[in-house]
């Protein structure tokens, strides 16, 4: 039985909630990772331009084309029994990670972590709703679940460095092994099991149809970047929005939807969805570029740029565990405006950053960035599942997951696609001749490949090279600038209804109060 009493959370769901921090832990730590380890990894699997994309965000693609599905998935068969599938999908995949021979097996690896990592984020968030019915101490859950979030950023590059120091790249896979085994033993001691009543058939069709509504607009949007304008391009995108189009027509016909869109009517929830999608796009480009630049223009160790990233992670932390309690009095709106506004600042001190010598720039100015992560991450989420009823917080958590994911995978492939272009026409024309064809498309083609190339390149070549990459990432930084100064001021418009959490005005706290939980314990 839970421990709660009179609506509000007991030991047993405090403890279960540390429980479900853990697969949060393991995503952000899987994120921060992956970043820290492409230079080592490009090094023994040398992947294209295109692959190194891929192996970034075919993961962050693959989780936002399954989060649909596994939210509704363990409405109904149970969240917790999809959670403890899903921890032990993710440990084993790691492991193929972790011993992939090249990058095309990587990149299948990373496919299937996405479709595992699926299972993961709708579940955790949709207990915790059913756990926490009281508001102040739902909010407070939900902070504490994207402060674990954080902290895993955090952790993976420090811990990631030091193994990679020690070891193969392959071994930083491994870290989700453990946690997975702590969650499968611990989950049914600690989370009760949910299944939403009267849930229905589990319809195929509307997966197949989310799925081809949204991976040709992702083919779309990375052909875009790479090639502009092209017949390929419009076809995958027409695609995309007719299939979605048919999605959304079938949801309304549906008694037990896949998605039920009448969820957006609620403009807390379409509202707070809109500022997710749209501040996670520049983090996720900003996260790339910046590792990028540490590693590769700034000269450091993995166990050096882990420890650089180690400051801003906290900004986000202390963010993700304080802007629920600044909530408590000024209206989520304001404190969401607020923090992209440092956000912007953080931005455009990036755009300033040179090709030596920038390190605590770009510290300070991705500690700003990170700041308003963290405070959307815990409001903004807090909000569109507080806008749900309880049977649809497999949904609404999963609609929450989808955009976050979405615009991480935009930001890399939008952001890191522009300072890629950027930087190929910088060096377009200063390959000198002569040069080994292998080695001038290497570095004609990313940073990554000119450092790997260094040795069959001339005396100060690399310098060019480093200058160039330096001067994509200034012009990304500044379109993300320009972006986050335009989110804020929508922000403060669009959430102005929505009153201070926990406030007995309308709409506080996230618009619609969610129904109390059904256990099927």
């Amino acid at each position: 039985m839970s421990t709660t009493t009179a609506g509000r959370a007991g030991a047993r769901d405090w403890g279960g909630l540390a429980v479900l921090s853990l697969p949060t832990v393991l995503l952000g730590l899987d994120v921060t990772v992956l970043y820290l380890t492409l230079p080592s990894l490009a090094g023994e699997l040398r992947p294209s331009g295109t692959q190194e994309l891929w192996i970034m965000d075919a993961y962050g693609f693959l989780i936002a084309g399954f989060l649909l599905t596994m939210g509704t998935l363990g409405d109904r068969i149970g969240r917790r029994r999809l959670l403890m599938i899903g921890a032990a999908a993710f440990g084993i995949v790691s492991v193929a990670a972790a011993y992939s021979t090249s990058a095309d097996m990587l990149i299948a690896a990373r496919a299937a972590l996405g479709i595992a990592g699926a299972t993961l984020m709708p579940s955790t968030l949709a207990l915790i709703s059913n756990m926490f019915a009281d508001q102040r101490q739902r909010s407070l859950a939900i902070g504490v679940w994207a402060t674990s979030f954080a902290f895993g950023m955090a952790l993976g590059p420090v811990v990631g460095g030091a193994m990679l120091n020690h070891f193969w790249w392959g071994s930083v896979f491994l870290l989700a092994v453990p946690v997975a085994v702590v969650l499968l033993v611990s989950a049914p001691l600690l989370i009760p099991e949910y299944r939403a009543p009267q849930s229905g058939r589990f319809d195929l069709l509307s997966v197949t149809l989310s799925l081809i509504a949204i991976l040709p607009v992702v083919y779309a949007v990375k052909r875009f970047t790479k090639d502009g304008f092209d017949v390929p391009v419009i076809a995958a995108a027409l695609i995309g929005v007719l299939f979605a189009v048919l999605f959304v027509r079938r949801q309304r016909k549906l008694e037990s939807p896949l998605l039920d869109v009448r969820l957006f009517a609620n403009r807390t929830f379409s509202a707070a969805l809109s500022v997710l999608l749209v501040g996670l796009v520049g983090v996720g480009g900003s996260m790339l570029l910046i590792t990028q630049q540490l590693q590769f223009v700034e000269g450091l160790t993995p166990v050096e740029a882990g420890l650089w990233m180690g400051p801003p992670a906290l900004l986000m932390f202390l963010a993700a565990i304080g802007s629920p309690l600044v909530a408590r009095r000024v209206p989520p709106g304001l404190v969401v405006a607020g923090t992209l506004a440092l956000s912007t600042v953080g931005y455009v001190l990036l755009a300033l950053v040179g090709s030596s010598g920038g390190i605590a720039l770009m510290v300070i100015g991705f500690g700003l960035v990170y700041l308003g992560l963290g405070a959307i991450a815990a409001l903004g989420t807090d909000l569109v599942v507080g806008a749900a009823p309880a049977e649809k917080a497999g949904s609404a958590s999963a609609m929450s997951e989808t955009v976050q994911e979405l615009g991480l995978a935009l930001g890399v492939a939008i952001l890191g696609s522009l300072a890629t272009l950027v930087y190929r026409d910088q060096i377009d024309g200063e390959i000198p001749v002569g040069t080994p064809s292998e080695a001038a498309e290497a570095a004609g083609g990313s940073l990554a490949g000119a450092v790997s190339s260094a040795q069959r390149m001339p005396a100060g070549w690399l310098d060019l090279a480093k200058e160039a990459a330096t001067s994509g990432m200034n012009t990304a930084m500044v379109v993300a600038a320009a972006c986050t100064v335009v989110l804020s001021f929508t922000s403060a418009v669009v959430l102005r209804h929505v009153g201070v959490i926990g406030g007995d005005e309308p709409g506080a706290g996230g618009g619609v109060p969610a129904e109390p939980a059904k256990s099927n314990i």
